[in-house]
């Protein structure tokens, strides 16, 4: 056999199924199809001329020269990760790069940061947006944190914020309350059987995190969660949800701590008074090695002052 490499998409598909001991659990890690690892892993497969997973009906196995292979794979990884934050960390000194979720950017980061910019007009800021929160706790958080921050200093996440190994703040603490176009609702406040008047709009972000859908859970706290209601758009990203309710589609159960814009506006109203904390925040999450960068410092206190603010 060739002594040049497999693909990388190959040998990282391999990688995370034999420590996960998962073809579906290294799919969700890798974000990808269950159909595309496994294709990976086959033609690893058949470049080495070796069998590498033994599938048996409760699960796979790891092969004698899989098994033999795997420390050596994670260590080079690791090692691909150091030469990818050195690489980082040689880039010009006065640069850093924010990896945010897509709602959070929209809603809360891009409104603000103008006067980040303004105030550090020599710190150059790069934004990346990306869709997927983190759920789970422990070694698989950390492996999360770690995809994140992989091409970035800093991460604002949706989660628990059990991140070992990282330093971790909480930056929004966050509560779902109905809002709606005044146009729609009016001014005044509603009582919970009102609802019945108006379309509910839903968006996927509590039912990706937890698999509670906003409207159940202000619903359930609001006793009136036997309501029969007319339910109306589900969108993928609160961002849309919340332009939606502002345009008069409908009612929106959201986190009002992202419509602060059109709150402010008087785009939105919040008609109820009842505000429901949910078990999960946006944490501000880094390195303790890129905290000790000059412009990374300045823009983690930035968030700090605007979060408290």
């Amino acid at each position: 056999m060739s002594d040049r490499l497999p693909p990388l998409n190959a040998l990282r598909a391999f990688e995370t199924v034999a420590r996960l001991l998962s073809v579906k659990k290294a799919a969700a890690e890798l974000h990808v199809t269950p159909a595309a690892v496994s294709h990976q892993i086959k033609l690893l497969e058949e470049l080495t001329g070796r069998a590498l997973l033994i599938r048996k009906p409760r699960g796979i196995e790891l092969t004698d020269a899989a098994r033999a292979a795997l420390p050596h794979l994670a260590a080079g990884f690791e090692q691909l990760g150091l030469a990818m934050r050195e690489l980082r960390d040689s880039r010009a000194g006065s640069t850093l790069t924010v990896s945010v979720a897509p709602s959070f950017a929209t809603c809360w980061l891009m409104p603000r940061l103008h006067r980040f910019l303004t105030a550090q007009p020599d710190i150059d800021v790069r934004v990346t947006a990306r869709t997927r929160q983190s759920t789970s706790v422990g070694a698989q958080s950390r492996r999360e944190a770690e995809a994140w921050l992989a091409d970035a200093d800093v991460a604002v996440l949706l989660s628990d914020g059990e991140f070992p190994g990282f330093h971790v703040e909480k930056l929004v603490p966050l509560t779902v309350t109905p809002l709606a176009s005044p146009k729609l609702v009016g001014r005044g406040r509603l009582a919970p059987a009102d609802l019945r008047n108006y379309t509910l709009i839903h968006d996927d972000m509590g039912r990706l995190y937890d698999g509670m859908d906003f409207w159940d859970l202000w619903l359930k706290a609001a006793g009136a969660a036997k309501l029969k209601l007319k339910h109306g758009a589900q969108l993928s990203h609160t961002v849309l949800a919340l332009e939606a309710a502002a345009e008069g589609v409908g009612v929106v159960a959201a986190p009002p701590e992202l419509a602060r814009p059109q709150l402010e506006a008087r785009r939105l109203v919040a008609p109820f008074d009842l505000r429901v904390p949910l078990p999960y925040a946006y944490y501000m999450v880094a390195s303790e090695e890129a905290l000790a960068r000059g412009p990374v410092k300045a823009f983690v206190e930035w968030l700090r002052g605007q979060a408290a603010g």
